[in-house]
């Protein structure tokens, strides 16, 4: 049975050599620091920060990689406007071209 991974690759393999497909601000003023969003995070690309913000609260941070652009963190924030996801443009595809009169073997 096949795996959602290349094959032979091994999970971490797989997240090292993807590059992220999204980014994640978020507004210390905002965030309640419940942790909600860390913990939906499919990733886990979000944690809290040691440090307390103004308010008292230890806010959630954007570790700067892994993000997939989902949205489940927006979603799972109970504090409108405290989390932003912006979707990454993806690479763009090569194109592969044929010389001549060429067609794939018949099988």
């Amino acid at each position: 049975m096949a795996g959602p991974h290349p094959a032979g690759a091994q999970p971490s393999e797989v997240k090292e050599n993807m590059a992220a497909r999204g980014n994640i601000k978020i507004d210390v003023e905002e965030c309640k620091g419940c942790g909600l969003c860390v913990e939906s995070c499919p990733p886990k690309c979000l944690e809290l920060a040691p440090e307390l913000s103004p308010y008292g609260v230890h806010p959630a941070r954007y570790t700067g990689q892994d993000c997939t652009g989902c949205g489940i963190c927006f979603y799972c924030c109970p504090e409108p406007g405290a989390i932003t996801v912006y979707r990454l443009a993806p690479p763009p595809k090569r194109v592969v071209t044929q010389t001549g009169d060429e067609h794939a073997p018949a099988v």
